[in-house]
């Protein structure tokens, strides 16, 4: 007996390893300042906590309908109503444990074996294996720092075959915080022979301008979306998926046999989220901002450089190619030498390579702290 070959096929999650190794540190007594983990450091809004302990205490502790609580699809329609003018039925949501398992269900509802799903490089690390595991095979598309990391439409023109079946987005973008703008999601809907799947999980976390949904510029799109970054969520594992009309029974059924349904008293919560956090959200959104700034400035005095600056998610994808050419060796030495957690950029591909990612999701005074230690470990090192 061995191992499946799917399973060995896996691959590890860098920026969990970094993060893991920090934990090892702290745990022998070292000061670690975590830049790495795209994990924000607010509490969860207390009206939101209260809603969870209510139902508890009321006994909403039983399964749900497959596709979550009719109350909290009716939410995430009305949401998506207000803030982009789209008009989704309950129907057409599923409410799930987090983004993930949304996203594998989701590839299970549209891939066969050897169906193909575009994606850039760099990209969210995880996303290959979500296409992977369930039978399809990622082709990636290089995307150009001087671009903002943005698609060229000519370049996933050359990548579709007879096997696409979908063109992955993410925007706000992990690990680039870059915010696609209108131009180019038209350009993303114009092709119509795929799905378009729209990794939604940042917006809300928009710095200037506005995020817009793929859903305002095709119906042949599935949306991912969830509590865990702009409601400050990551422990509740609450997420969701928006798909077309004809795929709301075959969810249902997926989602019946692999989760049964998402947590009862968690989706109570992510109701009071939607309908009560806002005044909450507003204030964490004016500190992810002054956080943004003001690293980016650090950066930049350092001596990285940061070709399209970020206005959305909680990341800088700074060049760091000026001191190293090997990003997953450089985290290691910096998270060894000076305490400071950040994450490579080849986990995001290999178009990530040269690159470090940090998170802003830490207070000022950590920021500076880390900040200032990574400036004196390159001074003291050099330059390539």
């Amino acid at each position: 007996m061995s191992i499946s070959s799917k399973a060995k096929a896996v691959k590890p999650f860098i920026v969990m390893d970094v993060m893991a190794r920090a934990e090892e540190l702290e745990r022998a007594g070292e000061d670690v300042i975590h830049l790495e983990v795209g994990e924000p450091d607010f509490d969860t809004p207390e009206v939101v906590r209260e809603a969870a302990f209510e139902a508890m205490r009321s006994g909403k502790t039983h399964y749900t309908h497959a596709l979550g609580l009719l109350e909290l699809r009716e939410e995430i329609c009305r949401y998506y109503q207000r803030e982009y003018g789209v008009d989704i039925t309950p129907d057409r949501v599923m409410v799930t444990n987090g983004t993930s398992p949304a996203l594998l269900l989701l590839m299970m509802a549209i891939l066969e074996a050897g169906d193909e799903v575009i994606l850039s490089n760099p990209h969210y690390a995880c996303y290959p294996n979500f296409i992977s595991a369930t039978g399809g095979v990622p082709v990636q598309v290089r995307t150009l720092p001087e671009d903002g990391f943005q698609y060229r439409s000519e370049e996933i023109q050359k990548s579709l075959s007879k096997k696409t079946r979908a063109i992955l987005i993410n925007s706000p973008s992990n690990p680039t915080g870059i915010v696609m703008n209108e131009e180019h999601l038209r350009e993303i809907a114009e092709f119509s022979s795929c799905w378009i799947i729209s990794d939604e999980i940042y917006h809300g976390l928009v710095y200037e301008g506005r995020a817009r949904s793929i859903l305002e510029f095709t119906d042949r799109a599935f949306v991912i979306n969830g509590f865990s970054k702009l409601f400050a969520m990551t422990g509740w594992r609450l997420g969701y998926l928006i798909f077309p009309e004809e795929f709301s029974e075959v969810m249902k059924n997926i989602h019946q046999n692999f989760a049964i349904s998402a947590n009862s008293f968690v989706q109570w919560a992510g109701v009071a989220a939607l309908r009560h956090a806002w005044h909450e959200i507003e204030k964490m959104k004016a500190t992810y901002n002054k956080r943004r700034v003001f690293m980016i400035r650090r950066l930049k005095e350092i001596g990285f450089k940061i070709h399209h600056e970020p206005t959305g998610a909680f990341y800088v994808f700074a060049d760091a190619r000026e001191f190293c050419s090997d990003s997953f060796k450089e985290a290691f030495n910096i998270i060894d030498k000076v305490k400071v957690g950040v994450t490579p950029g080849i986990d995001f591909g290999s178009g990530g390579e040269g690159f470090l990612r940090f998170s802003y999701a830490n207070s000022i005074e950590n920021i500076t702290r880390g900040l200032d230690r990574i400036q004196e470990y390159f001074a003291a090192r050099g330059r390539c």
